[in-house]
């Protein structure tokens, strides 16, 4: 029997089957549940719209989307995004995907953390967006009724979520600082880091090798 939470139905097909297995595997509970209310507030707010969506495609932008914050995925030299990226790419070539099609969840999630640009493409790429957004920062939880947040975090509870998700992303990202350059990430290095020193924009400007 199909899944079904705030009127949202899970997709159980082999491949999402298949990609809440590998995250299950990888991602402990507090990114599990964060990536499945993902998957059901960007899924509410693309129903809202009218937006016709793949949610095959759109369940593994989601469930990728944090992966590369986990040790099994992450790596030292690329911003955490690309990580899940690459792998919800190459996961999805691998079980008979296009190209294509995979490329449009690999933008899912490189591009989950780049504020408005997702909402102007795909469909599968702008749900993702949708609901980090939603989960993480609260943008638009005014457009969920209550009955339906009640539902989604009864299945997928919060628990200390505030907490928790920025030791989370500390945790996945402090090894690459460099990394975290041109986004929001500096911010969680930086309140965890009182050492921590970004990169400053102009000064590259400024100072780089051009004379003028």
């Amino acid at each position: 029997m199909t899944e079904k939470i705030a009127g949202i139905e899970i997709p159980d097909t082999p491949i999402a089957v298949a990609a809440t297995e590998l995250v299950r595997a990888a991602a402990d509970d507090l990114l599990f549940h964060h990536s499945r209310r993902v998957y059901l507030w960007g899924s509410l707010k693309a129903r809202a719209r009218g937006m016709d969506v793949n949610p095959e495609a759109a369940y593994v932008g989601a469930m990728f989307h944090d992966l590369g914050l986990t040790p099994r995925h992450r790596t030292t030299g690329r911003r955490f995004e690309l990580d899940g990226a690459e792998a919800a790419r190459t996961f999805l070539l691998e079980h008979g995907y296009s190209e294509f099609d995979a490329r449009q969840v690999w933008y899912a999630i490189a591009l989950h953390t780049t504020p408005q640009i997702p909402a102007h493409l795909a469909p599968e790429i702008a749900v993702v967006t949708f609901g980090v957004e939603t989960d993480v920062i609260g943008v638009g939880i005014d457009e969920i009724n209550p009955d339906e947040i009640a539902a989604v975090t009864a299945a997928h509870p919060r628990r200390n979520f505030k907490i928790e998700i920025l030791k989370a992303f500390n945790d996945g990202m402090k090894d690459r600082p460099d990394s975290t350059f041109g986004t929001m990430n500096d911010d969680v290095l930086a309140h965890f880091d009182p050492d921590f020193r970004r990169t400053d924009f102009v000064s590259l400007i400024n100072e780089n090798a051009w004379p003028q």
